[in-house]
Order: structure tokens, then sequence, then C-alpha cells
């Protein structure tokens, strides 16, 4: 069913959750798997303001890989860079040039004021893809 699989994280613990999912459909279905990490950045008047450092960004990205292929996953890992309104669409263009055909994302829960002022990135993603998106549970349930 799926060949490629593209999971974006966030440095959020959500994003953990996501990876599972990646990796529990790659397992069962044979795909191959990128992950894709985007250090955010800022712009504050004449200011670049990073949110993340490389470092962390990497340190993240890596710790990823390593789960996926401890399961016996073909994966590999992506790094980028962009500031907070384009990130959407590079997940976008990285899923295309993956030639991704299914996308893994985990949403942040936010109050309905704070997704007005500003949407989330799942939400942006998933109105923009020509590919399916599958949104992990911030908190999976309870396994028993």
């Amino acid at each position: 069913m799926f060949e490629r699989i593209l999971v974006a994280l966030d440095p959020s613990p959500s994003h953990e959750s996501a990876l599972r999912m990646a990796g529990g459909l790659a397992r069962s279905t044979g795909a191959e798997v990128r992950v894709l990490h985007v250090v955010p950045f800022t712009v504050a008047g004449d200011a670049v303001v990073s949110l993340e450092t490389d470092a962390e960004g990497t340190m993240l990205l890596e710790a990823a890989v390593r789960m996926l292929q401890a399961l016996g996953l073909k994966a590999e890992g992506r790094l980028t860079r962009g500031v907070t309104q384009v990130i959407p669409r590079l997940i976008s263009d990285a899923a295309d040039e993956f030639k991704a055909d299914l996308l893994v994302l985990s949403p942040h829960h936010r109050s309905s004021l704070a997704a007005l002022l500003a949407p989330r990135v799942s939400d942006a993603v998933v109105h923009a893809s020509d590919i399916a998106v599958l949104l992990a549970p911030e908190r999976p349930a309870e396994q028993e």
C-alpha cells in the first residue's frame, strides 16, 4: 500500500507518536521512511531569532532515524531550516522530492483563538497536500 513514507518531526513530545505510527506502517508494508525535521527561525524587526539550534535539530533527527533502523527499516533523515511561516511549504516540498505516498505528522492541539491567529502547520500541510496525510494523536492510547 505505502512504499515511501515521510514523517515530519518537531521537538514536542507528540513527535514520538508520529514516529511510532510511521515505523509501524513501514514495517507492515515494507516502505522506506524519510524523517524530516525543520529547524525553525523567525524574524523580529531586523533580527533573525532561532527557535531551536542546529545541534538540537540534528540530535532529534539522528535519534529518530536510529530508532527506525533498529526496527530493521530502511530509513534516512533530512534536516532543513526555515522561517516559521514557510514550514508547511517545506514539508510539502520534501514529500514531493521524496515521492512520498504518505505523510505522517503530529498536530498540536491549541485553543481556537490561537489556531485562528497562527494556523497549525499540520492544518496547512493537510490542505495543501495531494498525498495521504496521517495525523498521529498527540497522546496515543495506553497499551494494555
